[in-house]
């Protein structure tokens, strides 16, 4: 599978999923950490992909989703942004009303 295909894949089977540094039990940088704990603060359960295993995954992301940074999250296959962005979602309420929305719409499609 084509890295692209791959990445395509992952965000059509998760709706929601943060690529990040590390794993949430275990961030390897602090970006990364706020963001998990912000998306932890939601309640609601989401899929990561450390980048720091693939390097062919951590390059061809950038370009997939023209952000060059990361964490990077997805929700419902929609770049939402990085640490600052959904940082300023989760104090606005915005992150927790989009994750719970894309976790019921999971549910009622029952997967």
């Amino acid at each position: 599978m084509d890295i692209n295909e791959s990445i395509k894949s992952q965000l059509q089977e998760n709706p929601i999923i943060l690529y990040m540094k590390g794993t949430p039990q275990a961030p390897q940088c602090g970006f990364s950490a706020k963001t998990v704990q912000a998306l932890m603060g939601c309640g609601e359960r989401f899929a990561y992909v450390n980048i720091l295993d693939n390097q062919e995954l951590r390059e061809a992301l950038k370009v997939y989703s023209n952000w060059p940074t990361y964490p990077q999250l997805y929700i419902n296959g929609e770049l939402v942004g990085g640490c600052d962005i959904v940082l300023e979602m989760s104090e606005s309420g915005e992150l927790s009303e989009m994750v719970k929305a894309a976790s019921a719409s999971q549910e009622e499609a029952g997967n």
